[in-house]
């Protein structure tokens, strides 16, 4: 049985260099080569010697022997990465954040025209995406919602896309927004947070840390904690090497982890 040859594009970074640990481990998957911004070296040396996997600044150099293209980066990388890729009808696992609505609607476009699987994940942790699930279903019960998220101090986006994705999970079976307080007197500016849907969105960036999020629902009487921490970003791969082997054969845009779980 042949394996499913990887590239990975944003190799060298944190998620990159965790990805390449944890697709090399698997026994039907190998690395063919990554991309990074400037590669000090044309290999990277796997930490233990084993292989060398050939880096370059360019997608093209290396993505026609690819069977999928997994990317960790950012949304602008990521939209030159994917056009490439498709052009190359090769799928796609992307975990990059930050997509705005023209670049969806352009990835939806290159999914359907190419008939090509893309899978776009904000979250691999399986336990971040079944907290978007627990959220679905406990947000229409409560009249009020706080969120609280935190990440390392390099992380360039804020909220994080899985906040984000978090909070429009918790609105999605209601009719409306949830309801938020207005201080009366904001004595330092930007305390509540910023709001989506009336939900109160609480950054906070700091070494140290990995990914938290924490999502309290309130009504009269109670309040309803739903709470998950990623310690190290080995907690991702399982979701990573679920999503490499899910897209092969797929033919759509698949939008989140949920999907590739049957949630």
């Amino acid at each position: 049985m042949s394996k499913i040859k990887v590239v990975i594009s944003g190799i060298t970074g944190k998620m990159g260099l965790e990805s390449l640990k944890a697709v090399h481990s698997q026994n039907d998957m190998e690395v063919i080569g990554g991309t990074c911004k400037s590669p000090q070296n044309s290999h990277l040396t796997l930490p233990d010697n084993s292989i060398k996997i050939p880096t370059t600044a360019n997608l093209e150099e290396i993505i026609s022997g690819a069977d999928i293209l997994l990317d960790f980066t950012n949304s602008e990388v990521a939209m030159d990465s994917i056009r490439i890729a498709a052009g190359h009808k090769i799928p796609i696992v992307t975990g990059s954040t930050g997509f705005n609505p023209d670049m969806i609607k352009e990835i939806e476009t290159i999914s359907r025209s190419n008939k090509l699987g893309i899978i776009v994940a904000p979250n691999f942790a399986i336990g971040a995406v079944l907290m978007m699930h627990l959220a679905k279903t406990a947000g229409q019960f409560f009249e009020f919602a706080d969120l609280i998220e935190s990440h390392h101090e390099q992380k360039l986006d804020s909220p994080s896309g899985t906040a984000i994705s978090i909070a429009k999970a918790a609105v999605e079976n209601r009719s409306s927004g949830f309801a938020s307080v207005k201080s009366q007197k904001e004595l330092v500016k930007g305390t509540r947070g910023g709001s989506l849907e009336g939900i109160n969105i609480h950054s906070s960036r700091m070494p140290g840390r990995v990914a938290h999020h924490e999502l309290t629902f309130g009504t009269i009487g109670q309040t309803f904690t739903i709470k998950h921490d990623s310690i190290n970003r080995e907690s991702f791969m399982p979701g990573v090497v679920m999503a490499i082997r899910y897209v092969i054969g797929k033919s759509s845009l698949i939008w989140g982890l949920e999907k590739v779980m049957k949630l």
